[in-house]
């Protein structure tokens, strides 16, 4: 009786011990599995913050590009007009006044209404029209709900930056054609322009390289471009989901 109380005592120490490795290691196991997951789920939020801070660093800096591109042309616009001692210079240092308002302050937000960036467009081409002495025939079409759906701002600009920059603006025949549909959802805008072999531009295409690589950042899976460059003619058509 002896031997078997000693065999038990024996075999509940062991088991006790056993017992107590079991809830140890699981402690230990448990206590890892947390600490790797905090420290993932941290990695992630860190990696997540990098990748955001890198994406608005770009983006700034596409947008830093973007205004100057336009300030310049416009400016040497303005020149020509001061130069040729024309009346409507100062109509012209008006509308850069204005546009220069709407990209200093109204633009610098991730998003505007769509309605402003279409007056935005709307003072553009005026400005524009200014400086052609034959007039600028230019067909700018809305339609749909052209109201406070969001967009970023400075995105459509360059689209009609180009058609004045390589395209015959000046023959009735073959106005530049500039489309805006819009609801709630989806933004279709086009412009289509008959090409002039003349204009060349000697900096190379920044501003639609640029728009390209925005619609990537802003609206990745968000967006069609497409662009068609025939002997004749430049279209480009973008759809995006806002």
């Amino acid at each position: 009786m002896m031997i078997v109380r000693g065999h038990s005592s024996e075999y509940n120490v062991n088991e006790y011990f056993i017992g107590k490795a079991f809830v140890g290691g699981f402690f230990i196991i448990s206590s890892c599995i947390i600490k790797f997951t905090i420290d993932w789920f941290s990695s992630e939020r860190i990696q997540r913050n990098l990748e955001s801070e890198r994406r608005e660093m770009e983006l700034q800096f596409l947008k830093s590009q973007l205004n100057p591109h336009f300030l310049f042309n416009s400016l040497n616009n303005i020149y020509s007009l001061a130069y040729q001692k024309s009346d409507k210079t100062a109509d012209a240092i008006m509308k850069l006044s204005e546009i220069m308002r709407y990209m200093i302050y109204e633009s610098n937000t991730p998003t505007v209404s769509l309605s402003k960036e279409v007056d935005y467009l709307t003072n553009y081409i005026e400005l524009q029209k200014i400086r052609f002495k034959d007039g600028a025939f230019i067909e700018l079409t809305l339609n749909g709900e052209i109201d406070d759906q969001k967009i970023v701002p400075l995105m459509l600009i360059s689209f009609v930056e180009n058609a004045f920059k390589h395209g015959v603006v000046n023959d009735p025949a073959e106005p530049v054609k500039i489309n805006i549909i819009a609801n709630q959802k989806i933004l279709h805008f086009s412009v289509i322009n008959k090409k002039s072999h003349l204009n060349k531009d000697a900096q190379g295409g920044v501003g639609l390289t640029n728009v390209e690589r925005r619609l990537q950042l802003v609206y990745p899976d968000r967006y069609k471009l497409n662009v068609v460059n025939s002997a004749t003619h430049y279209t480009c058509e973008l759809m995006i989901d806002i």
